[in-house]
């Protein structure tokens, strides 16, 4: 009798949005304010139009002190027809505020255990998150603009890149982010 030794994939460690453990958490639930289908599971997201009410994919412009924290897929998940998952505008949605959750990272991004967290806050990967500050120099010297594409949350990665699914471990500490 034979047995099967190699395999040419493996399992991803978590889903993007997903509980890792049975450390302390706290999920609020928020309503979705992006239309159907923008926001993701595993995204950093801020205070909406209605703070305490709903929740939105961060901006340029936003304050990293309406950072909410990150969406979690541990309530209800719902598919279309052809299999993709799409979150309703004004669906709940829960939102980790501490604890320990899998997060989907920036392209490029190859976190290690214990390094810092910044929420993406620009760009296609707004509310994705990566290990350093992110800045975008536009304009030749001396009128050049750096726009700052990144802000530090407080919170650290538990490990590595999930490299086939694009995830990685982090902690939201339990503090007002600032």
């Amino acid at each position: 009798m034979s047995a099967q030794t190699r395999y040419s994939h493996s399992s991803p460690i978590g889903s993007a949005g997903g509980i890792a453990d049975l450390a302390p958490y706290a999920i609020d639930t928020f309503l979705n304010e992006e239309d159907s289908g923008v926001l993701k599971f595993g995204v950093g997201v801020v205070s909406g139009s209605k703070p305490g009410i709903n929740i939105a994919l961060p901006e340029q412009d936003s304050d990293i002190g309406t950072f909410e924290g990150v969406t979690s897929n541990n309530r209800t998940t719902e598919y279309d027809l052809e299999g993709n998952l799409h979150i309703r505008k004004g669906a709940s949605v829960g939102v980790m505020r501490y604890g320990r959750v899998y997060v989907r990272v920036a392209d490029g991004c190859e976190p290690e255990y214990g390094e810092a967290v910044y929420l993406i806050v620009k760009g296609e990967e707004a509310g994705y998150f990566t290990t350093e500050e992110v800045k975008e120099v536009t304009g030749e010297a001396p009128s050049q603009t750096t726009t700052i594409c990144s802000k530090a949350i407080k919170a650290r990665f538990l490990g590595g890149l999930d490299p086939s699914a694009k995830i990685a471990l982090i902690e939201l500490f339990n503090q007002a982010q600032s």
